[in-house]
């Protein structure tokens, strides 16, 4: 079993932490930003004062934190983890993040003599909870193999697409394609509904068909019954197609339905709900249409 600092245990931190734990890995939090989480440590977690120190105690080092910066703040901060980095240590960044950045932090991580994944993750709080989380790792085959034991705790869909920074690359991918899947079942749920519809026994009947998707099963639920607790925060999907957006334009890339959802996630914004559920993209479709389906 091994010795794991996690750092980030929020709403999808937490329960991999938790699973970690169950799995029989032994758990170090920081307490460098205020109390650890109680959970965690009634379930064995050793709290130490700084990143350095939970660093320096570990054999990896997990970060699922909100975005770029605070990953670059916990790395190479002062008395940040990079302080307590060595030889035989492996920092697994597991945020969603920007994949040219990312590169660069491989990079100054191993300088430390330590080994660096990008292993982004898609599956929500609900396959963080359940241990079914995909996983999309980029590294070298060596450090991603002593890694599997712990991505074995927490997920179920584990790759290694390619070295550093394809991770946090397939992560965007997988971003654009379900922000656009939440786009067109919002789209289609409205008009089913404008045009006189039950909407719920359309996404019954559409999920038997060539239509179906996760997103028509999990989200399409979550529009017809209004319950929009996150889950997976509209600000964070709009953190992520930004990412997509600024990559696109540097690769010369037309993403013209990424750019449009972003917009629909910006009204949502506008509505109030920076914190809703992703699923609830839906509202800016009822917003513009004048219509709900609830």
């Amino acid at each position: 079993m091994s010795t794991i600092a996690f750092i980030g245990t929020g709403i999808m931190g937490k329960p991999m932490a938790q699973n970690l734990q169950k799995a029989g890995h032994n758990i170090i939090l920081s307490s460098h930003r205020g109390a650890a989480d109680a959970d965690l440590i009634g379930g064995g977690a050793h709290v130490v004062s700084s990143l350095k120190e939970a660093a320096e105690a570990a054999e990896f080092i997990i970060t699922m934190v909100p975005d770029t910066p605070q990953v670059a703040e916990v790395l190479f901060s002062d008395k940040g983890l990079a302080q307590g980095l060595s030889a035989g240590k492996t920092v697994i960044d597991m945020s969603s993040i920007s994949p040219i950045e990312t590169k660069e932090f491989a990079a100054k991580v191993k300088e430390t003599g330590a080994d660096y994944l990008d292993a982004p993750v898609s599956g929500g709080e609900v396959g963080a909870i359940n241990a079914a989380l995909t996983i999309m790792v980029g590294g070298d085959e060596s450090t991603f193999d002593s890694a599997l034991p712990l991505f074995e705790a927490m997920g179920k869909n584990i790759n290694l697409v390619g070295d550093n920074g394809a991770g946090q690359v397939c992560k965007v991918a997988n971003q654009i394609i379900v922000a656009l899947n939440i786009e067109a079942v919002s789209e289609a749920l409205v008009f089913a509904s404008k045009a006189g519809a039950d909407p719920a026994k359309i996404r019954n009947a559409l999920m038997g068909g060539f239509a179906n998707s996760k997103i028509l099963e999990v989200h399409g639920e979550r529009m017809v019954k209004g319950t929009f607790d996150p889950g997976f925060r509209i600000k964070l999907h709009q953190k992520d197609l930004n990412i997509a957006l600024q990559g696109a334009e540097s690769l010369g890339v037309a993403l013209p339905n990424t750019a449009k959802a972003q917009e629909l996630f910006s009204t949502c914004a506008e509505l109030g709900g920076e914190g809703w559920d992703h699923s609830a993209m839906i509202k800016a479709i009822e917003h513009l249409s004048k219509h709900s389906i609830r």
